[in-house]
């Protein structure tokens, strides 16, 4: 993923709770000598270094892992399209502004564990308490080793040790403080699905740099 300076991350402060916002993404596993990698969306959890997730056992992903277990889980969201017109401000023309696209995106790169009821009992099942935890904390529910049993075999648990992040924030970096503003107010009118995520992201970026451009510490 191309990251240019102005987009680049304010640090784990800001890509883990995007994450942990949208816990759903794009599990990429290439294999080893395929011609296709294979891409999985799926629901996962993120705990310090660690994600946690489950797939049916019949999914073409584990073929990949028993190949080459290292894996990139991509999550991307709160995205907004930005007309060209909202970037003319001041009686700028806006027939020459130039439209883009504001979002987030996060690749996490490790390496995948899977865990196996058949070979390892409980394993499986731990991997879905563990993401239940997180999921619906507040609702009760039945132990999946005992109330499941017969559905937790046809299942396996992956755990992944994340050892990178890359993560970029797409929200008007390289414009000054007045365009990005405008384009904020623009946001909030429109109202549209993310738009109002995106607009936060423009103003907390904003407020977490100095005059200078410069991320504060």
């Amino acid at each position: 993923m191309y990251i240019a300076p102005p987009d680049a991350t304010l640090g784990e402060a800001e890509w883990r709770p995007f994450v942990e916002a949208n816990s759903f993404g794009h599990l990429v596993a290439s294999g080893r000598d395929r011609d296709v990698a294979v891409v999985v969306p799926t629901q996962f959890r993120l705990v310090g270094d660690t994600v946690s997730l489950h797939l049916v056992r019949t999914n073409p992903l584990f073929g990949a892992l028993a190949e080459n277990p290292h894996v990139v889980l991509s999550v991307a969201g709160d995205w907004a399209y930005i007309p060209s017109d909202w970037k003319a401000i001041d009686g700028e023309d806006p027939a020459l502004g130039i439209p883009t696209t504001y979002y987030a995106a996060v690749q996490l790169t490790g390496t995948a564990t899977v865990h196996d009821e058949r070979t390892t009992p409980s394993s499986v099942a731990a991997v879905l308490r563990h993401q239940l935890a997180g999921l619906q904390p507040d609702t009760a529910i039945a132990d999946p080793a005992v109330a499941h049993p017969r559905e937790l075999q046809s299942i396996l648990g992956i755990s992944i040790a994340v050892d990178s992040v890359a993560a970029k924030f797409k929200y008007g970096g390289s414009a000054d403080e007045a365009h990005r503003l405008t384009v904020v107010d623009h946001l909030r009118t429109r109202q549209g699905p993310g738009d109002e995520a995106a607009a936060g992201h423009v103003l907390r970026r904003l407020a977490a740099r100095d005059p200078s451009g410069r991320a504060r510490q």
